[in-house]
């Protein structure tokens, strides 16, 4: 699994012009699963991304995690992010896991992170959705699970 985390002041996502999911202050997730992923790697994912310390302390230091901050989490599906660039001008999606795989594991990183007290908003998986977001500094990092 791949996850880009994003500090955000504030995040939306809508579908069809309808709002599906908003958070003010945490972290915008954009999760991809590719075929060899398993709860494992959604378990890891989900323990690292909650404790993650990329939120300022007193100091101005990164020092806090997003549960330490009040912070909520707006978590996105993005089979996009195992998009395959290097031949080509057209990505190659190959490595992303089909729908029947990827969602079960999606909604399992989510329910996981709200086992650690987190509120998790989403958008709708397999949607186009418009997705805003304040990104906060920026701060945005990649994890993976392998």
């Amino acid at each position: 699994m791949r996850v880009v985390v994003q500090r955000s002041k504030e995040a939306s996502v809508t579908v069809d012009g309808e709002s599906v999911g908003r958070i003010v202050g945490g972290l915008v997730l954009l999760v991809g699963v590719t075929h060899d992923d398993t709860e494992q790697d959604a378990r890891y994912l989900a323990e690292k991304v909650a404790g993650l310390r990329i939120f300022e302390d007193e100091e101005g230091k990164m020092n806090l995690s997003v549960a330490d901050v009040g912070g909520a989490i707006l978590s996105v599906s993005q089979f996009t992010l195992y998009g395959d660039t290097r031949k080509g001008k057209r990505p190659n999606f190959m490595a992303a896991a089909r729908p029947e795989q990827a969602k079960p594991l999606y909604e399992t990183f989510n329910a996981l992170l709200r086992e650690q007290g987190l509120r998790v908003e989403t958008g709708v998986f397999g949607a186009m959705m418009d997705v805003r977001l304040t990104n906060d500094g920026p701060v945005t990092l990649i994890v993976e699970s392998r």
